[in-house]
């Protein structure tokens, strides 16, 4: 043997490398894997829907009217949207209780009063707000929020 091809032997090259991609592939796929176990995807989305908010006064007393302008259906209930105004949280009717009551589509109105209890949203303008959710030249914020995303559906502002 010469002295050149000495330490040249790379029998031991081949299953060093082999062995470190065997490694990094196993990483790979389990990271992978625990990514569809533990549901690491991709975010839920919250609906997007264009709404609109007006004042209104039915029987004296001020109300927010909130129309369905299109995009997707929202589900009005407490689990699904949290409605906010002025910071608190409004109460949605318990009258609601069938799937098609809860679903609030394009060309759907819901209307929002201020009741003794706090704020209220009802489907229809029952004339019954104790109090009026704004005065002349008030301006009173609006807010849906997706509840399992956490995301933000409108933000709307309502001068009287």
């Amino acid at each position: 043997m010469s002295k050149a091809n000495q330490f040249l032997d790379e029998d031991a090259v081949s299953p060093v490398i082999g062995v470190i991609l065997m490694v990094a592939i196993t990483v790979i796929l389990a990271a992978v894997i625990a990514a569809f176990v533990f549901g690491m995807g991709p975010p839920e989305q919250a609906p997007q829907a264009s709404l609109r908010a007006s004042a209104m006064e039915d029987n004296s007393s001020s109300m927010v009217k909130i129309e369905h302008q299109g995009g997707d259906e929202m589900i009005l209930a407490s689990a699904n949207t949290r409605i906010v105004v002025d910071g608190t949280t409004a109460t949605i009717d318990d009258g609601i209780t069938s799937d098609d009551d809860k679903r609030f589509v394009a060309g759907e109105n819901v209307y929002i009063s201020n009741q003794t209890s706090g704020f209220y949203l009802d489907l229809t303008p029952n004339g019954t707000a104790v109090h009026d959710i704004g005065a002349t030249g008030e301006t009173v914020n609006v807010k849906f929020v997706d509840v399992g995303s956490g995301q933000l559906i409108a933000d709307m502002d309502v001068r009287f």
